[in-house]
Order: C-alpha cells, then structure tokens, then sequence
C-alpha cells in the first residue's frame, strides 16, 4: 500500500499586529491557542487535522509533550515548531503553519527561518494602514520563486480606510509594488468577515468570499486534485456558518461552541482586479472564474 500524498502546508505570516491571529480563527472557526498565548513571543505552530495531545519538536528533531497552557514559557532558540491538533473543516484540505511577527526584534529570525523548507504556499498579511513596508519586501525577497508563485497577499483591516479615494490609492500602490510576487492580492476587512453570520453580502464585502474561494483553489492545485470549475451536478460548499460542539481542549471552557468558516464553491478564480473611475475615488474588487 502507498502511503497518501501529505496535505499543502499553508503559513500565515506577516508583521506584529497585522491580524494574523484574526486570520487564523476565521480559517479554523475557533480560536486554536489560550487567548493568554495568542500575542505571546513563541515558536511556529504547525496545526494539522486530529485530538492528538499537543508536542515540540526540538532543533534536534527530538519530541516532547507540552501543555497548552504553558505554550508560552516554550523556549524558542531550540523549538523547531510546536504542533498541535484541531478539528476544523479546512484541515481536512490542509495543514496550516501560524508563524510569529517577523518584524519582533526581541526574537532571531533563525527561529522562523528554520520552518520555511516546509512551507507550501503563504498568506501573507499586511496592515491596510501601513500596507507593504520595506521590511516586508525585504523577507519576501528571499522566499523560493515557487512558494511566492502559490502565495496570496492579505491587504488586512481595510475597514480602516475610511474613504473610496485612499481604498484605491493602497490597492493600487500595493498592487503595483508586489506584481508578479503573490498569485493574487486580496483587501480583507477580518473582523467584518469574522462577524458577517448569515449575512452573505457582509461576507462578500468583507472580501472573504474572493478570497476564500481563491485559497480552496490553491489548496486543490498544490495537492494535485482536479481543479476544474465545479459545475451544477458537483456538490457545492455552501455560504453561512455551522455551529458545532468544541471538545473540552479545545473550548474556552465546558460546552463552549465554535463557529465554523463559510465554506465556498470549489472553483477556480482569478485574481481579483482593481477597477479604477475616471476621478480615480473608487475601487471595485471583481472575483471571476476561470
């Protein structure tokens, strides 16, 4: 028997506070760490489908168990990743790989470096309000051609912007000054997506639907599936939450619930593209199909 091919591995990366955290409870529906570790200086998470207890893996590639608790007192000069197990509808696509701010002075770049050789693609998020710093395009720089070539990048709290006129001036620039570095740039409000509920035009508006539908496709050509446009007789994923059930290490206590991510059709999209008006003060974000 062979074994089955391993799943893509996605990292989700970024500067500090550029909403990496709020990406990863809306891919996973839950939180995935204590609240109290979640801006902790730590180690890359490696997160895969599973209830298995949560380990290290040392530099050594030695193991040993941790507690979720303590995650934060792991010492990162000779953590190689911290893995942990989640049930989430995306997992059963992906692994995904959250990585610390890579602009932390406090921590090596060694420590996030070291991770890199089994990264697949990257969902790279940028502050709307400072979007694309040289610091930014400096580690971006340095990543293999055919992981920048599955990479998307997050262009996150865009509800900042608070004018059409500044929406399309960071779109543009932004664009511009990554072209040919992402397979696609996407304007994400996370927290309008986090709480669209049953409203879909919020979901869409927030940019999670284009967005969404543009990692499925991702994650379906980097694993070698058929990535041909669904059409009418395939089974779709339909738009709207689910809520489900957490086990107890996975609640943030007895009975908790967890709402799951919107799940979109399988196809295979463009990348969005900025459409600019005469008076150049609006941009629209149109997703298509292939």
């Amino acid at each position: 028997m062979t074994d089955a091919p391993r799943k893509p591995r996605i990292a989700i990366m970024g500067e500090f506070s550029a909403g990496k955290s709020t990406l990863s409870n809306l891919l996973l529906g839950a939180r995935p760490l204590p609240e109290k570790v979640t801006a902790t200086r730590m180690s890359p998470v490696w997160i895969s489908k599973g209830t298995e207890a949560p380990y290290r893996v040392d530099v050594d590639g030695s193991e040993e168990p941790v507690s979720l608790d303590d995650l934060g007192n792991i010492p990162v000069e000779n953590t190689h990743v911290i893995r942990l197990f989640f049930e989430a509808d995306i997992l059963d696509m992906c692994d995904i790989i959250d990585f610390p701010g890579i602009s932390d002075p406090n921590m090596d770049a060694e420590v996030w470096e070291r991770v890199l050789p089994e990264v697949d693609a990257v969902l790279w998020c940028t502050h709307a309000t400072q979007a694309w710093r040289q610091s930014e395009s400096a580690v971006w720089d340095s990543f293999a051609e055919e992981v920048r070539a599955n990479s998307m990048l997050l262009i996150t709290r865009f509800d900042k912007l608070t004018t059409d006129r500044d929406r399309t001036r960071v779109v543009r620039r932004v664009s511009h000054e990554t072209e040919g570095m992402f397979a696609g740039v996407f304007p994400m409000a996370l927290l309008q997506a986090l709480n669209a509920g049953d409203d879909y035009e919020a979901w869409e508006a927030s940019g999670a639907a284009a967005f969404s539908e543009h990692l499925v496709h991702t994650i379906r050509t980097l694993s070698g599936a058929d990535t041909a446009p669904a059409t009418a007789e395939e089974p779709e994923y339909q738009p709207g939450p689910r809520v489900v059930k957490m086990t107890p290490n996975q609640a943030d206590g007895d009975g908790a619930k967890r709402v799951l991510p919107r799940r979109v059709r399988a196809v295979a999209p463009k990348a969005p593209e900025v459409t600019l008006d005469e008076d150049d003060t609006q941009a629209t974000v149109q997703q298509q199909a292939l």
